[in-house]
């Protein structure tokens, strides 16, 4: 069931049987783009409705955090969504854990992968990124007028096919499964689940989307290195807080939140005194 050659996806394919209200029930497919999340503030600002989807096959200038290029191979599930929450700039950035612990449950219901979430916006299996995350808003009056959420996962991708620098900290659905996964069959079941996490943050109930991303994550209690801004430490991860800010524990026993930032597992230190 899960096997498909052709990597294409059609549109229609995802929308028969996709049980959600709003999430995917308009979808605009491109062969190829610069971003699409770029094309989605596009047709944000013209009105478009929330849930509305744009997938496409490649980006020639697919975004990742601070302006890093994702790569984006032929094979890959390359899609942004349109969302117009009322809430304040600082809680839509929540929406990044909301998208990433939808990513993972829809992995691990589709493929019984040991999916895994990374603070801030990554998930990967067996310690190796199959998915990446980039959430733009726009704001008007302190109010948001539309977020972005852009998702790009390595679905039927070679993962020979990456730069050379990338290939051993990334993976694919796949190389995972070792075969091809059902593209509409698995963005079905992930517009399901990022409507359901949605409909929860909605709720203002992100304390239940925290406690999920705290049981798919294995950062919390690793030793980790952290590059916030103009500065790089080392620590331990601690806890994420209801803000989505990482606690992190240095080695004199101070406590310190992290907002944005790189975050990579170091091997356990003996020395570090906690």
């Amino acid at each position: 069931m899960l096997i498909r050659k052709n990597n294409v996806i059609v549109p229609e394919k995802i929308l028969n049987g996709l049980q959600t209200d709003f999430m995917g029930q308009k979808i605009h497919y491109f062969t190829k783009v610069a971003s699409t999340n770029d094309i989605a503030k596009k047709f944000a600002v013209k009105g478009a409705k929330e849930g509305t989807v744009i997938i496409a096959e490649t980006q020639s200038r697919g975004k990742g955090r601070f302006g890093r290029r994702w790569a984006s191979p032929k094979g890959g599930i390359y899609f942004s969504i349109i969302l117009r929450p009322k809430v304040s700039p600082q809680d839509a950035l929540k929406l990044t854990f909301m998208a990433a612990v939808a990513v993972a449950k829809a992995i691990k219901k589709m493929f019984i992968l040991s999916a895994e979430v990374k603070w801030p916006n990554d998930v990967l299996i067996n310690g190796k990124k199959v998915c990446g995350i980039l959430t733009e808003m726009s704001t008007r009056d302190d109010v948001v007028d539309f977020v972005v959420v852009g998702i790009g996962i390595n679905a039927n991708v070679n993962v020979d096919l990456f730069p050379e620098d990338l290939r051993s900290a990334v993976t694919s659905l796949k190389e995972e499964m070792a075969e091809e996964v059902d593209l509409e069959l698995f963005l079905r079941v992930l517009l399901e689940e990022l409507e359901h996490y949605y409909m929860v943050f909605m709720r203002r109930e992100f304390d239940i989307i925290l406690k999920e991303w705290r049981s798919l994550t294995k950062l919390l209690g690793a030793y980790v290195e952290v590059v916030s801004f103009d500065e790089k430490f080392e620590g331990l991860a601690i806890d994420v807080d209801s803000s989505g800010a990482l606690i992190v524990k240095l080695r004199d026993g101070t406590l310190k939140k992290v907002v944005s930032g790189d975050v990579t597992y170091r091997s356990n230190e003996q020395s570090f005194s906690y």
